[in-house]
């Protein structure tokens, strides 16, 4: 499916970048696993990190009820701007000028609505904790009652999204190919490592599989 970018998502600096199909967009967002949240609050811009999970045409994101942003949302309803971003090289040119990156990134805007349903809150989170590490829920014990009611998990519909993507070499001057200068691209890659125990485990435990073999993919 792709929409028609509204004002606040069409691509304006190299509109030729601008994507705003769902296939496009979610997959960087399933991708992802941190975004920026960026709301204004008493006059005053505020950029927050924090870890989210797309459930289906939304977005969620959750947080402590004592954080200011999130209370304001449960309360008032909360407008933001939330962005994603996976840097996948450093683009080397022949000038410094034409140096960039290739990325895909993704900017969503609309109201945070929160979950007050118990079991959809629940719900939310196991899909929070599921999305960032696969096969955890069912592994960990139950989250308690004064757990649940200590989170606040808001949903972000995905009504009004895009993307903008660079990928390629670079583009240099045309006077500028001729130059004896080395020009590519370095790509970045993630990776994970070993788990690496908890010195306070009290059992002799082996690392469960989901994790010994741990590698995000898209849900």
């Amino acid at each position: 499916m792709t929409a028609a970018p509204s004002a606040r998502t069409e691509v304006k600096r190299v509109p030729e970048r601008g994507v705003y199909d769902r296939v496009t967009i979610d997959a960087i967002l399933d991708e992802g696993y941190l975004c920026h949240v960026g709301i204004v609050q008493d006059g005053s811009p505020v950029v927050i990190p924090m870890l989210y999970a797309r459930d289906g045409d939304s977005i969620l994101i959750h947080g402590s009820p004592a954080s200011r942003m999130l209370r304001t949302a449960k309360f008032e309803g909360l407008e933001i701007c939330l962005t994603v971003t996976l840097i996948d090289g450093f683009v080397i040119a022949r000038s410094a000028f034409h140096h960039s990156m290739n990325y895909r990134s993704v900017v969503v805007f609309g109201q945070a609505i929160p979950i007050t349903d118990e079991a959809d809150r629940q719900a939310a989170l196991d899909k929070l904790v599921d999305t960032l590490v696969p096969g955890q829920v069912p592994y960990v014990r139950e989250t308690t009652e004064k757990e649940a009611k200590g989170t606040l998990v808001l949903r972000l519909p995905l009504d009004e999204a895009s993307a903008k993507v660079r990928i390629g070499p670079p583009k240099d001057e045309p006077e500028d190919y001729d130059l004896p200068i080395w020009a590519g691209v370095i790509p970045i890659k993630e990776t994970y490592g070993s788990p690496i125990a908890d010195p306070d485990l009290t059992h002799d435990l082996t690392v469960p599989d989901h994790l010994a073999n741990f590698a995000r993919t898209s849900r």
